[in-house]
């Protein structure tokens, strides 16, 4: 595999010696709020799960006379429509956007998220200010009780696998080319329900492991899956924190203005003393690579990222060796490029300066031709959707099925509809296909 070498080259910008802790009872006494601390989230077990877990890191470090706390859950588009291909409905900001809504009307004051539900580009007046120490980032497979299966290679040609990304039916597809993939939506109780049922159509289902042990399901892992088999997602595992961005100090402000400039502030400091410096490093070079992949559209891509400490560091100049993987893999297997690049690091934007390089390389390597096919597919059916909703509208491509057929033909990959769902129903985004 081609392999990049760079050499910082930006001032260091990030203590990476500090810690969290170190100032925690400073903070402790400086910060406080006058009414309650409001966390922000997704309806979802997890998502309330994960909301508690930041709850009580912020119980934890400061004093419940100063910081007052309460979870406040809302549903998003993407838990509201379990039929609709998830690009359809706006991307990956399914996930984030009523709950940002509220964020920046006052309604709440932080949001919880799983960072690899967060886009890389955030709204105007809002911003990623912290990430927690990451959980295991891996996939998993799990079989269906009663097969005596352990491992994607055991597993009869034509055995379904259900999951809702186009990642890893990408990267499965060409390692395990006898398997067939369908869709699975809904939460982890409803997918495994689904797994479980008498009349299931799946052999087994692929879950992030971070979300099985979060959730106390742990126990149902059958094999984890690991490079090269499968590379996992940008951010998972991670969880990250969203909040309103202070807005800068005006002349002549309004009582009212200040309070609120001073409570974003407030917020700011108190989430930042939350984050784990190493993930946060891991996870900045991962979404500087996908942001820069992107370029406007979500895509599929696969990461490995890992932190070592240099030995000896300078006092006055810390470092820390981060190695990250990039895969890109094309909806039917057959093409792959896969790229890894280091860099000693000393910040933040060393950290993002990684991930584009690595970005760069991807495309000289061929991605942008992968990503080329795949939004060609896309904004075809973006066209179909919005023809099908708009009965008035001409129709300038051939319907879906007849499309399908010869995406079928041309990449000897069989797309499978979910039973819910119309054959019509095909599309990506970063972390979602529905086939």
């Amino acid at each position: 595999m081609p392999k990049t070498i760079l050499g910082a080259a930006r001032p260091i910008d990030f203590d990476l010696a500090g810690s969290p802790n170190a100032s925690s009872s400073e903070m402790n006494s400086a910060l406080c709020l006058t009414d309650n601390l409001i966390i922000g989230t997704r309806n979802s077990k997890l998502a309330l799960i994960q909301a508690d877990m930041v709850e009580r890191e912020i119980n934890k470090r400061f004093s419940p006379d100063k910081i007052k706390t309460e979870i406040k859950s809302m549903s998003t588009s993407g838990d509201e429509n379990l039929l609709k291909p998830l690009y359809l409905l706006g991307g990956k900001a399914v996930w984030t956007k009523e709950l940002e809504f509220n964020l920046l009307n006052g309604s709440i004051d932080l949001i919880v998220h799983s960072l690899k539900d967060v886009p890389t580009t955030l709204p105007d007046g809002c911003e990623l200010a912290s990430i927690l120490l990451r959980e295991d980032p891996r996939d998993a497979l799990i079989i269906r009780n009663g097969l005596p299966f352990t491992s994607l290679a055991q597993l009869p040609a034509g055995s379904i696998i259900g999951t809702s990304s186009v990642r890893r039916v990408a990267q499965l597809r060409r390692r395990f080319p006898n398997l067939a993939f369908q869709d699975i939506r809904g939460n982890l109780q409803t997918r495994f329900r689904k797994l479980d049922a008498p009349d299931s159509p799946y052999t087994g289902i692929i879950l992030a492991v971070a979300g099985l042990k979060r959730i106390g399901l742990a126990g149902r892992i059958t094999s984890y899956l690991e490079p090269p088999d499968l590379y996992h997602a940008v951010g998972q595992g991670a969880i990250g924190i969203e909040i309103r961005t202070p807005p800068e100090i005006k002349l002549n402000e309004t009582v009212e203005e200040t309070v609120l400039r001073e409570r974003a502030m407030t917020v700011r400091r108190l989430v930042q003393s939350l984050e784990d410096w190493r993930t946060a490093l891991i996870c900045e070079a991962e979404r500087a690579l996908l942001r820069r992949l992107e370029g406007g559209c979500s895509v599929p891509v696969g990461v490995h990222c890992s932190l070592a400490d240099l030995p000896m560091p300078c006092p006055w100049a810390p470092k820390a060796r981060l190695t990250l993987t990039g895969v890109v893999t094309s909806v039917d297997g057959l093409a792959e490029v896969r790229r890894e690049a280091w860099l000693d690091v000393g910040g933040p934007k060393d950290a993002a300066h990684l991930g584009v390089v690595l970005a760069n390389e991807l495309f000289h390597d061929g991605a942008d031709k992968i990503l080329e096919q795949l939004n060609a597919v896309k904004k075809l059916d973006l066209e179909n959707n919005d023809a099908a909703n708009d009965p008035q509208a001409p129709i300038s491509h051939p319907p879906n099925p007849s499309r399908i057929a010869a995406l079928e033909s041309q990449s000897r990959f069989v797309i499978a509809a979910p039973a819910d769902a119309s054959r019509t129903d095909i599309g990506s985004n970063q972390d979602y296909i529905v086939l």
